[in-house]
């Protein structure tokens, strides 16, 4: 019977299409140790409807998005028009912060890569309170919760988002399936890609911030291509550690738990 709650969940995110095979996965706990965290991890394989899970009841708390946000960041800019495209530049502000990369004019498609905070919270300002939550509203993203400053309720655990629903949005996005133009969502899809060889597509968007107790919250949330077929993940990693390196931690994570699915190796 504990299976049955997340069944019933699983199959109401993804109620585009059936779900064949449900599983979960208790080996992935080797992966988490050996980093020295907790968390959860959830893959979809869209072709043949099969979802694994580990660590269930992660999979459906609702966290601080940190910068997974850009993507819905994003998407607003675009379709509002206060991003043209991923190659418009704003203008470094000034301020000189610790990670060098961020000290510079930079568009977005940069801004994506490196995960600027500031490109982003002045793209936030300019697209407004009324309309940020109107699309939020929309997109029935997380808790829904906009309050305070505009340019910092993703960074503060103001809105929150769960492993599950950061799955569903991100296979939306894949089948352009968000309630935005077919534009917008390529745009943010080809920013998204981060490795692209011979063996596979690799697209994500990671985000790393603190929950109200001060520890470590980080994720990687996206999707792999092998032989032309998408599969879906999102990662979440947590840990108390102040000095956890999770910038280095969390993709080596994902890069070994996708390779025990025999991902990256030219296999599927």
């Amino acid at each position: 019977m504990r299976f049955v709650p997340v069944l019933l969940l699983v199959t109401i995110l993804f109620n585009s299409c059936s779900i064949n095979n449900f599983s979960i996965d208790n080996d992935l706990k080797q992966y988490f140790d050996k980093y020295k965290v907790t968390g959860s991890f959830a893959l979809f394989d869209n072709a043949q409807a099969h979802f694994t899970i580990y660590d269930s009841a992660n999979f459906r708390k609702r966290y601080t998005p940190a910068s997974t946000f850009k993507i819905v960041n994003s998407l607003i800019g675009l379709e509002t028009g206060k991003i043209f495209d991923e190659k418009m530049v704003i203008k470094w502000d000034g301020v000189v912060r610790e990670r060098e990369e961020l000290n510079k004019d930079m568009d977005m498609q940069e801004a994506f890569k490196v995960s600027s905070v500031p490109y982003y919270q002045e793209v936030a300002r300019r697209i407004g309170r009324d309309t940020m939550q109107q699309w939020i509203d929309t997109l029935q993203y997380g808790n829904k919760n906009t309050s305070g400053a505009i340019d910092s309720f993703w960074l503060n655990n103001t809105i929150k988002i769960s492993p599950d629903e950061q799955l569903g949005l991100v296979k939306r996005l894949y089948f352009e399936q968000l309630p935005f133009q077919k534009r917008t969502q390529q745009i943010v899809r080809k920013v998204m890609l981060q490795e692209d060889n011979s063996l596979y597509k690799l697209s994500y968007k990671t985000g790393w911030g603190f929950d109200e107790k001060g520890d470590n919250v980080g994720w990687i949330v996206g999707w792999i291509e092998e032989n032309r077929r998408p599969y879906f993940f999102v990662l979440l990693v947590q840990s108390p550690d102040r000095n956890y390196d999770m910038r280095a931690n969390r993709k080596a994570l994902l890069t070994d738990i996708l390779k025990h699915y025999d991902f990256m190796q030219g296999k599927k």
